[in-house]
């Protein structure tokens, strides 16, 4: 994490070409749950651009909220962006409501 950086962030860049796959939320949602069980972090955030629609509703996907309006350091404190973010508990009850039962079909 960047001296200056507006807290613990899990991102996400797909090539244009592989757009709408689910790519970037099935990696965003794998890299979370590491941060959170096995480097202990609280919360994460993600710095998004507001114009960004993608990315905001793969944030959406994750489960995050939008938090505000943000500030980077430099070289990039001209940014726009918004933080988005959710802490480990939510996190981990998400998780827990969208898992399957046992016994349950997997879809």
């Amino acid at each position: 994490m960047p001296e200056g950086w507006p807290g613990t962030e899990v991102g996400w860049a797909v090539v244009r070409e592989f757009w709408g796959r689910g790519y970037a939320t099935e990696g965003a949602a794998a890299a979370t749950t590491w941060a959170f069980d096995h480097l202990g972090w609280t919360d994460v955030i993600h710095s998004i651009n507001p114009e960004n629609l993608a990315s905001i509703g793969v944030a959406k996907k994750l489960g995050s909220r939008n938090l505000g309006p943000g500030k980077l350091p430099a070289p990039f404190e001209d940014s726009r962006i918004d933080i988005w973010g959710q802490s480990r508990e939510e996190w981990r009850a998400r998780a827990s409501r969208s898992a399957p039962h046992k016994g349950a079909p997997c879809e």
